[in-house]
């Protein structure tokens, strides 16, 4: 598991539009919201998304900005921009290596059933490249009012 203060391990990957995206082209930015989530589409990582796009402008305001993960492909991540007008990229990590780099791709349990998947974790990248925070326990309903607060904090 990655700590507050190390570097954040950077990434180089396919966006929803199938352009290359790395962790670097964001260096400058007072702070990058890097979240992981398990899949598009779903309940949960929509409510999630929808609630990131909802707070684009109090991102813009904190010069932040969020970058989904999600083991995805571009395909799916453009219908899942598409459908609910997302404003923010999307990354696709096929191959599960950055989530395994950000200790995130771990064993899950589901109705009786265990699987690797990603678990939901945001993490609050600095200006200098270093985690300065890691949110592994909160609701997605609340995900990005809870994002903005410690955006806040860090000011």
């Amino acid at each position: 598991m990655l700590n507050i203060n190390e570097m954040a391990p950077t990434f180089t990957l396919d966006n929803q539009d199938g352009e290359q995206v790395s962790l670097e082209d964001f260096r400058g930015k007072k702070s990058v919201v890097l979240y992981f989530y398990p899949k598009a589409m779903t309940p949960g990582c929509t409510t999630q998304a929808c609630g990131l796009r909802d707070y684009q402008k109090e991102l813009n305001d904190l010069d932040a900005i969020a970058i989904g993960i999600s083991p995805d492909a571009s395909e799916k991540l453009k219908r899942f921009e598409q459908k609910y007008q997302l404003n923010f990229p999307l990354v696709a990590d096929l191959e599960h290596k950055v989530a395994d780099e950000y200790g995130v791709w771990r064993l899950k349990k589901f109705m009786g059933k265990e699987y690797m998947g990603i678990v939901r974790t945001t993490f609050i990248i600095g200006k200098d490249g270093k985690l300065k925070v890691i949110m592994d326990k909160f609701k997605t309903k609340s995900h990005h009012e809870d994002v903005v607060e410690v955006l806040k904090g860090l000011n």
